[in-house]
């Protein structure tokens, strides 16, 4: 065990399951890819004759590599299918969503030919009706990592189009940001990234059925599940190489407050306290910034966003993580539109036969005007890159800490490493901030941390209380972070230095403020559970100043903290006030701040 002293303180359902359809006779059809997935395989028989392994090597080799060219290529041919409408085509060579993914499954055959056949490529074949076909398929390339059983991280774009109708396969749907720009994204670093060798095995995916209720990845989410796959993180890439803000967008539209956005990224992800996918969204940003970002000419910032996606909507990453897998999704700061196609008024690119590469404004017969940034989505792309060699290549994860506080001030971080590799960093995040506070390095088990000047207690105005969330990770020789464990959280009072809890221990729930606060779209809201009593309805209230309701919540109070995102959308600024109300009494009430 492991103990360090830190002195001064340290909806989902798819729409799959809506409509009552679960995909059914689930396969890869190569065999060996199963089989890799399962870790039923020898290593030996995926090793390179040249094994580039020091993640420092495959950061600087990503950057030189991963080519906006070629990203622009894939878009043209994605583009070329005419309509990859999950119910389009399956038999033409040339049109629909069978000739588009016999054409990814061979542009990943070629990857693997030329990295010594290590690529494992396949189908992932299943059953279920979208728009009247009944038979689907994704397209994988699984690389092998040197340890079976090590996990396997997912690089993820769903391949399928759409323009207005939602089974129109006889439009144009070219669909070059939605998602050509994610699917471009994945089979590029399929190219790239088979040259190397990581210990976990790395699957780039292309998934169908997303327009439709996100079917291609909740079969493989299944297909996961069914077979014991050890799914260690996804990383979803939907909407990634646009730049231009639309009409409409959905919530938080254009969050940066400019027309054009090619410098932001969002990560959006699932929960807020006691949450692997949000984990697995802070630990892609740092790796970025620690990793990536020094050497970059023009530097991303990345942002880790409050909510699962945006208001509404949802993508290829909730499938994995309803099956309980850390899941993220990637996505531009600003989106052309906000897909409600079916509305006339509607003038915007996505969900349309408007979401083209460009176009050509001189009559030249050459677009000359692009919808899509490419050098931006080869930034989108390195980030998704770096994120997943440090996963790929990382240490193993400690154990979830143990937090105990002590009476004359101070928190003792415990946890156990049977891999004792001696050196760590413990994320630090207080009062329930969206992204980590302070990280802090341990170079010894004796390490002890007095006065932290950048760590230091914020009090919330009218509640002296604090709360901390403290995760830890891993380092290993060449100091690459394992991913971080899931949180463990300890309450500690400023008035009288760091002890426990006191002003809850009697109360069943706990209401928190909400995070972040002020904010500019939507907040989560938090309740925690001290000790379990029956209750029959459980409901998150909010009014305005003048009391008027604004929304009823429905809250489930089942485990230590529970949450709900309010989406106030852009509507008047101003103070609202939030309560829980259990059984019709109301237990709490804070007031929270709206402002963009």
């Amino acid at each position: 065990m492991k103990k360090f002293l830190l002195f001064g303180v340290c909806l989902f359902l798819t729409m799959g399951m809506l409509h009552g359809q679960t995909a059914t006779n689930i396969y890869t059809t190569n065999p060996a890819a199963g089989d890799v997935l399962q870790g039923n395989y020898n290593p030996a028989d995926y090793a390179s004759g040249n094994v580039i392994s020091n993640p420092e090597d495959i950061v600087q080799g990503l950057i030189q590599q991963i080519n906006s060219d070629s990203l622009h290529n894939y878009m043209e041919a994605l583009g070329s299918f005419g309509n990859r409408n999950s119910g389009s085509d399956t038999l033409s060579a040339v049109r629909g969503i069978g000739a588009a993914r016999t054409w990814a499954l061979a542009e990943m055959d070629q990857f693997s030919l030329a990295n010594e056949d290590r690529l494992v490529v396949s189908f992932l074949q299943f059953d279920i009706n979208i728009c009247d076909i009944t038979r689907h398929k994704n397209v994988l390339g699984v690389l092998p990592g040197t340890d079976p059983q090590a996990g396997v991280v997912i690089i993820e774009g769903h391949m399928d189009s759409r323009c207005e109708g939602l089974c129109d396969t006889a439009c144009v749907a070219q669909g070059i940001d939605d998602n050509g720009s994610g699917s471009a994204l994945v089979l590029e670093l399929a190219r790239v990234m088979s040259q190397y060798t990581f210990t976990k095995t790395i699957v780039f995916m292309l998934t169908i059925g997303e327009e439709q209720g996100l079917y291609g990845a909740e079969a493989m989410a299944k297909y996961c599940k069914d077979n014991g796959v050890n799914v260690v993180a996804v990383l979803n890439n939907d909407i990634v190489g646009g730049v231009m803000c639309g009409h409409t967008a959905s919530a938080p539209m254009c969050p940066f407050d400019t027309p054009i956005d090619s410098m932001n990224l969002r990560l959006f992800s699932n929960g807020l306290h006691l949450s692997l996918p949000k984990q697995l969204a802070r630990f892609s940003r740092l790796e970025y910034n620690e990793m990536a970002r020094p050497h970059e000419t023009v530097k991303m910032e990345l942002h880790v966003m409050t909510g699962e996606d945006r208001s509404g909507r949802g993508g290829d990453h909730q499938p994995f993580r309803a099956q309980g897998y850390p899941s993220i999704r990637f996505c531009s700061a600003n989106e052309n539109g906000d897909a409600n196609s079916s509305d006339s008024n509607y003038v915007d690119n996505q969900h349309s036969s408007r979401d083209v590469m460009g176009y050509d404004t001189n009559n030249d017969m050459i677009i000359d005007s692009f919808l899509v940034d490419f050098n931006y989505l080869r930034r989108n792309a390195l980030v998704n890159a770096n994120a997943a060699a440090m996963i790929a290549q990382g240490p193993v994860t400690p154990e979830k800490p143990v937090l105990q506080t002590l009476d004359g001030g101070g928190l003792v971080v415990t946890f156990a490493d049977p891999n004792n590799y001696g050196k760590y960093r413990v994320a630090c995040r207080y009062n329930s901030s969206v992204d980590w506070d302070t990280l802090v390095t341990f170079t010894s088990l004796s390490d002890t941390i007095w006065g932290l000047p950048n760590l230091k207690l914020q009090v919330d105005s009218g509640n002296p209380n604090n709360n901390w969330w403290i995760s830890v990770a891993s380092l290993d020789s060449l100091d690459i972070e394992s991913l971080f464990t899931n949180e463990s959280y300890k309450a500690v009072v400023d008035n009288t230095g760091i002890g426990d809890h006191e002003p809850y221990q009697e109360a069943a729930w706990e209401l928190h403020q909400n995070r972040p606060n002020p904010f500019d779209e939507a907040t989560t809201i938090t309740v925690q559970v001290h000790r379990r009593i029956p209750y029959d309805h459980a409901e998150v209230r909010i009014v305005d100043m003048a009391g008027r309701e604004v929304v009823r919540m429905p809250i489930i109070l089942d485990r230590e903290f529970n949450e709900v995102v309010f989406r106030h959308g852009l509507r008047n600024q101003g103070y609202l006030m939030y309560s829980l109300v259990v059984d019709g009494r109301t237990v709490d009430t804070k007031q929270m701040l709206f402002g963009f």
